[in-house]
């Protein structure tokens, strides 16, 4: 192993989930100016579809591998990117909207637990006792930290839409492995695809239902840094640094936005957090946790 490029590799991908944990705190920025909620998501990724476009069209290799999509690939990448983009980010920014960011972070921090309960049925893949225990560990997360429950009428809404996110990132795991074991896809193709038709019709969705609001010079330059450095910076340099670090690195490394969103979101957005709120946090934490070691 080479401990300086593998010792760069894992600050990078701290790095990493460092940017994606602002985005959380740039989102609720966004929307308490006023920003639609599916608009803001639309002109986030359809800004960063904008600048993949230039990486595929810069480099032949990729302008190859574009061309020699199927019919049959199209409608495989457009389904990914219409459950990704459109019904996952568009559900995330609507929760919110509503909700408070630990509180979102929690549930889509469960994600790994509904992909292995429906891998099951769908992959045939029987969770071992370990992975059950990181199951039983979330879920007791999940109850202490919203135990006793009391959900209000926006508060309903912000929940269903938290946890329609959480169950469009499940599809879109069991979707994308499907798609990922085509060896003619590459990864940048992919994302391209995906992002390019996901964003546009999450934005056509938002213009249509809220409007595009009237964003302001700050609101503009939020957008440009979620969809430039948080979306196709980030996610490039995230998969260079998978050609390094081991699936379990990755894992416990990418486990680390969940305590840094909270953080986050206390320092900034005044976002008080109980002691009984931070014991359900760790519980969930740990049990995905386990789920995505032991499987991995």
């Amino acid at each position: 192993m080479n401990k300086p490029a593998h010792t760069k590799a894992l600050l990078l991908a701290i790095f990493i989930t460092f940017l994606w944990s602002t985005s959380w705190i740039l989102i609720k920025f966004g929307l308490r100016n006023d920003l639609p909620s599916l608009s803001f998501a639309g002109l986030r990724y359809t800004t960063a579809f904008l600048c993949l476009a230039i990486f595929v069209f810069a480099n032949p290799k990729e302008r190859a591998n574009l061309k020699r999509l199927t019919r049959s690939d199209w409608g495989w990448l457009a389904l990914l990117g219409l459950i990704v983009i459109t019904l996952t980010q568009g559900a995330q920014f609507v929760s919110l909207a509503y909700l408070p960011a630990n509180m979102v972070s929690l549930i889509l921090n469960t994600t790994s637990i509904f992909v292995g309960l429906t891998g099951i049925y769908f992959l045939k893949e029987s969770p071992s006792r370990l992975q059950w225990l990181g199951i039983a560990l979330t879920l007791a997360g999940v109850g202490v930290y919203f135990l006793p429950i009391s959900v209000s009428g926006i508060l309903g809404v912000g929940l269903l839409a938290a946890i329609l996110t959480m169950l469009g990132n499940t599809a879109s795991s069991l979707l994308g492995r499907k798609i990922n074991l085509q060896d003619h896809l590459s990864p940048l193709i992919v994302t391209f695809v995906s992002m390019g038709v996901g964003s546009v019709v999450l934005l056509v969705i938002g213009a249509v239902t809220q409007g595009l609001g009237q964003p302001s010079l700050a609101d503009w330059g939020i957008i440009a840094w979620l969809a430039i450095l948080n979306t196709a910076f980030a996610f490039t340099v995230w998969n260079h640094t998978l050609q390094t670090l081991t699936a379990v690195e990755s894992s416990i490394i990418n486990s680390l936005m969940m305590p840094q969103i909270a953080i986050m979101a206390w320092l900034f957005l005044g976002e008080a957090i109980s002691s009984k709120e931070i014991l359900g946090l760790i519980l969930v934490g740990v049990g995905a946790l386990v789920v995505q070691l032991r499987k991995r």
